[in-house]
């Protein structure tokens, strides 16, 4: 086997090693960097590396401390300056339901009760293309990131369709749920997509030929939420029937039940490792599981009203959650121990995030702004304020450093630092 070239992954740090087979082929294998920050001891780390990766010669110590330290000053980008608001995009006629970039940030979608998605380019905030079709609210809408070719939304007219993402076209629409389609995700690799619907199933779906591959039956009430691990092998649900299951993608079949909420649950997500998941629950809650045994690891207390919202950072050492209480809280993963609690909106947050380098919180709230907070203090550290009805929706571009907040007054606005 040979050593072709190195490839960076910034967020989470790693880098992958493209080599070339004994055959012939290429493949790739990942060294994941995860507890790299400023302080890690480099030489060290490149020294460990060397010793236990039989692709890498020592020859290539030079070149793999140059990576090392590029990753090192990526994780500690963008972090010293301030957001300001960069375009205000009256996008629909009707409110908007949903936002998202593709991986680049040069394009961003938005979904609509209008029964359109738009693609809009983030530099201009010129509309690229009108996605119309569905024959009621675009609710769900997703790129197929990494590579954003592909454009997926899901619909209240019990149908999911596919768009290329330069031109417009239609490839397939997705028939076989029975009632309104309310989340959905492509996997890591861009060959499935996964909806989750009010009927009580998620769907798999065939992205090359359009055909449905899977139904996961076994919620008895609407799932709300549904993720993909980093590999694609399993998905996660999360249902109003109070629990969330764990599914094999390439059987459909259910690997395990999370019981334990008390509540229906909101928000639901894998960490990067897939080794653990997290669920929010309106009981008030936030339960971190093993994915392999569905053992409740940690029940996360101190919200005194619903969560509706939770989420990893990129490396999985930290999550947070949002409640209907006005706060979020950031706790850590491994030990559940809550590090800082966001106080500061005046109404509901509904969105929650990380910044791809993990150094800040994004919040969006009823209370018609966005917030920024110092993951480490709980400080905040900016009011992105303009918007003149509730904010539902929020995300970071790929860098971090441009942010989308959607709103209840029809209104996207970019912020750049």
């Amino acid at each position: 086997m040979k050593l072709k070239r190195f490839l960076l992954r910034y967020y989470p740090p790693g880098i992958i090693l493209e080599y070339v087979k004994r055959d012939g082929t290429r493949d790739a294998k990942e060294i994941d960097l995860l507890h790299l920050t400023p302080e890690t001891e480099v030489e060290v780390l490149v020294n460990q590396i060397i010793f236990e990766e039989p692709l890498i010669s020592k020859q290539r110590k030079p070149q793999l401390r140059r990576l090392i330290y590029k990753l090192i000053e990526k994780q500690e980008s963008h972090d010293k300056n301030d957001f300001y608001l960069y375009k205000i995009l009256r996008a629909h006629i009707l409110p908007l339901t949903n936002c998202a970039f593709n991986k680049s940030g040069d394009k961003f979608i938005t979904g609509s009760y209008d029964r359109t998605c738009k693609v809009w380019n983030t530099a201009t905030g010129d509309e690229l293309l009108t996605l119309e079709g569905h024959r009621n609210v675009v609710y769900a809408i997703a790129f197929n990131n990494p590579y954003g070719d592909k454009i997926v939304t899901g619909s209240f007219d019990k149908t999911a369709r596919l768009w290329n993402a330069e031109t417009g076209k239609l490839y397939h629409t997705f028939r076989g749920h029975a009632t309104e389609i309310v989340c959905l995700s492509f996997d890591p690799h861009g060959r499935l997509v996964a909806t989750g619907s009010m009927d009580n199933t998620a769907k798999l779906w065939d992205v090359e030929t359009g055909k449905e591959v899977h139904t996961l039956l076994g919620h008895t009430a609407e799932i709300v939420s549904l993720n993909f691990n980093t590999s694609g092998n399993t998905i996660i649900t999360g249902s109003f029937d109070h629990t969330v299951k764990i599914w094999d993608v390439r059987s459909g079949s259910c690997i395990n039940t999370l019981n334990g909420h008390h509540g229906e649950i909101s928000s639901t997500e894998f960490n990067y490792e897939g080794n653990n998941c997290i669920s929010g629950s309106i009981d008030r809650t936030c339960k971190i599981w093993d994915v392999a045994s569905g053992r409740c690891i940690q029940t996360l207390r101190g919200h005194n009203d619903e969560i509706l919202d939770v989420g990893y950072n990129a490396t999985g050492n930290k999550l947070v959650t949002a409640s209907a209480d006005g706060t979020s809280r950031v706790y850590n993963s491994m030990t559940g121990a809550c590090q800082a609690i966001l106080i500061g909106h005046e109404g509901e947050i509904s969105k929650v995030c990380f910044n791809p380098q993990g150094s800040k919180i994004l919040t969006a709230s009823s209370d018609k702004t966005a917030r920024l907070w110092d993951v480490d203090t709980g400080d905040l550290i900016q009011i992105l304020e303009g918007h003149t009805d509730e904010i539902f929706s929020c995300a970071f571009n790929y860098e971090g450093d441009t942010i989308i907040t959607g709103s209840k007054d029809n209104t996207c606005r970019i912020w750049k630092c």
